[in-house]
């Protein structure tokens, strides 16, 4: 009998897992090792069955439904993960989204507060400068007439050293008469004046 060439049958695929996702896509390795293999007879069998010289390798039908099972579930398992990631990038997108928002929001307040305490310190200044200057002139005025006043002082004392010294020059010629008087007449004064 001739020998006859072990008969393979050929791994089937599903065309169901996606060609790009990894994990759903299987090397024929991994399928050549999950069929099983009918060993050879020994030689002392070969008497018994001569028809059965062949290796022949036959597929285990609950490994096909498996992998085709697998492949579906690896399917459903990379839509889930890319609709995941999407979701997920969908909502940090919003998130870096309302930040920004937060930020520009509080940016724009932040803006308005220095206007606004900008425009009120101006008008306090503006005030304040008003003020030194009523008080500048009240300050002014005050001293005018204070100045006023000394002088009017000045002037008064002034015209009383005046009286005293017309007085003084008075009560010197009423002497120097009163004296010459005495020196005509010959007489000498009643009371004198000093401590004797």
């Amino acid at each position: 009998m001739a020998e006859e060439e072990p008969k393979k049958v050929a791994p089937q695929h599903t065309s169901e897992a996606p060609p790009a996702a990894a994990e759903a896509v299987e090397t024929p390795k991994e399928v050549d090792e999950e069929k099983s293999v009918i060993p050879v007879p020994s030689p002392h069998e070969e008497k018994a069955d001569d028809d059965c010289k062949a290796l022949v390798l036959v597929e285990k039908p609950a490994a096909a439904e498996e992998e085709k099972h697998e492949g579906s579930i690896n399917r459903d398992a990379v839509l889930t993960r890319v609709a995941t990631e999407k979701r997920l990038s969908l909502i940090k997108a919003w998130e870096e989204s309302e930040k920004s928002k937060a930020e520009n929001k509080a940016q724009r307040k932040a803006s308005a507060i220095g206007v606004w305490e900008n425009s009120k310190k101006a008008g306090l200044e503006a005030e304040l400068k008003k003020m030194e200057e009523q008080l500048e002139k009240k300050k002014a005025e005050q001293i005018e007439k204070l100045k006023n006043k000394v002088a009017l002082v000045h002037k008064a004392a002034e015209e009383k050293r005046a009286m005293i010294e017309a007085k003084r020059g008075e009560d010197l010629l009423k002497a120097e008469e009163i004296a010459a008087k005495y020196r005509a007449t010959g007489t000498g004064p009643k009371k004198l004046l000093g401590c004797f």
